[in-house]
């Protein structure tokens, strides 16, 4: 395979024709709208990086694409969320050998030169210990670290995010800093390392949570090897009975707002590809590149907001709402809370079943707000969103999403006064 383009420029340039591309042929509903995607996407998965990444949220998010290419585009954009264009042997083996400080005979009992997957930033390899313990070995792209910071210095990536989400272009330069440190950070394996096993220690007592271990004694800023796993690809649960995909979405709710109140952090990157399904309700959960902090205030509204929508006390509800977004009255208040109220109907109407008409009406309400209000024309009441909000929506809508194709009616709020009722302790240790 040719390697990972890394000018900026030529990035750029690419980039420019892969969207005005997609969007000329979305809009006019023209005959060959198949054919342009499907080109699309060859320019998306050669690329990697950003631009990788886009495709792969775009083609498993609801509301991101018109309805009626909404089939065409997905069936071709399947290929990005299970397997981007891959690196070659050698340079796979270059990066592992010049990371770890030895060949691989040396390093691996066995190492299999055919990537089990390939994603956006690396690939992963299955290999055996010299202790004989399979692994999985995720291995960056060469020239991934520099097309990934041409793609972030072009601003192209801000750019894609905003216009995917309908978002005002006075949103960018607030935006920028904050989605540069978080896909940077994506680069460096070491601390995906470590929280990996943050995570892993944080739902150690959870049966239904399975986070791989991580061997450290191969793991560096470019490779990250952790214990083997096997299980169900999404494609496959999604067609599982629904008393199976009903524990699947119970899992998935546990280990989102889970890690985000126990443990004050989320994984904000929902594909579908970093999950694995297994019979009794297990998910083991891959990739934690793209990790975010909530401060501990954060949380303690996270909390209220919950437990008031499951009380249907919207009162409280609506003030938390103002704390967590920060806002200040007027008509994008009004619509903003409605917004929160909205994304937590699981909540308030459990038992609830998520379709993709009603995920398509949660980004739809989000986009809205940012065409209607944020003009700086009129004293709307309009407040940017709070930082560490833009992650946390990318979260929401891609969650979202994947629990829509798992289409089970459950007790969300049954299953989430596991985790509250253990809050209780966290604040207690904070006293």
């Amino acid at each position: 395979m040719a390697r990972v383009p890394t000018g900026r420029l030529k990035r750029l340039a690419r980039l420019a024709k892969t969207s005005a591309t997609t969007g000329v042929a979305l809009l006019r509903q023209a005959d060959d709208v198949a054919t342009k995607v499907e080109r699309t996407t060859e320019v998306l998965s050669n690329m990697r990086g950003m631009a990788t990444k886009v495709g792969q949220m775009a083609s498993y998010v609801d509301g991101v694409v018109p309805d009626q290419h909404r089939m065409v585009f997905e069936k071709s954009m399947q290929k990005l969320q299970s397997k981007a264009q891959t690196s070659t042997p050698s340079d796979i083996r270059r990066v592992v050998e010049e990371d770890l400080g030895g060949s691989i005979d040396e390093l691996f009992l066995e190492w299999d030169d055919e990537p089990l997957a390939s994603a956006s930033i690396g690939q992963v390899h299955r290999a055996r210990l010299p202790d004989e313990r399979e692994v999985a070995v995720k291995v960056q792209h060469p020239g991934i670290g520099e097309a990934l910071e041409a793609d972030l210095d072009n601003g192209v990536v801000v750019k894609m995010a905003i216009d995917m989400f309908g978002m005002r272009r006075l949103e960018a330069d607030r935006f920028h800093a904050e989605i540069k440190q978080r896909f940077l950070e994506e680069l460096d394996y070491t601390l995906e390392a470590r929280r990996q096993a943050e995570f892993a220690a944080l739902h150690a007592s959870e049966p239904t949570i399975h986070i791989p271990a991580v061997h450290q004694s191969h793991t560096s800023e470019r490779v990250i090897t952790s214990e083997l796993v096997s299980g169900k690809p999404f494609t496959v649960a999604m067609h599982a009975k629904e008393p199976q995909r009903a524990l699947w979405a119970e899992t998935l709710w546990r280990f989102v707002y889970g890690s985000m109140v126990l443990g004050g952090v989320f994984n904000a990157d929902p594909h579908p590809g970093n999950y694995l399904f297994q019979p009794d309700g297990r998910i083991t959960f891959l990739d934690f590149g793209c990790v975010q902090d909530i401060p501990l205030e954060r949380r303690r509204t996270v909390v209220k907001l919950h437990r008031a929508c499951a009380a249907h006390d919207w009162e409280t509800a609506r003030d938390a709402g103002r704390a967590m977004l920060h806002t200040q009255g007027g008509p994008y208040e009004e619509r903003a809370l409605a917004y929160l109220m909205e994304i937590l109907r699981p909540v308030s109407e459990s038992p609830f079943r998520f379709t993709p008409d009603y995920v398509k009406g949660v980004v739809r309400n989000f986009k809205d707000n940012f065409k209607d209000f944020g003009k700086g024309e009129s004293d709307d009441g309009f407040v940017p969103l709070p930082e560490g909000m833009i992650f946390l929506n990318r979260l929401q809508f891609g969650f979202y999403s994947i629990l829509a194709r798992l289409n089970a009616e459950v007790d969300y709020r049954r299953v989430e006064a596991e985790w509250l009722s253990r809050w209780e302790e966290i604040e207690a240790a904070q006293a």
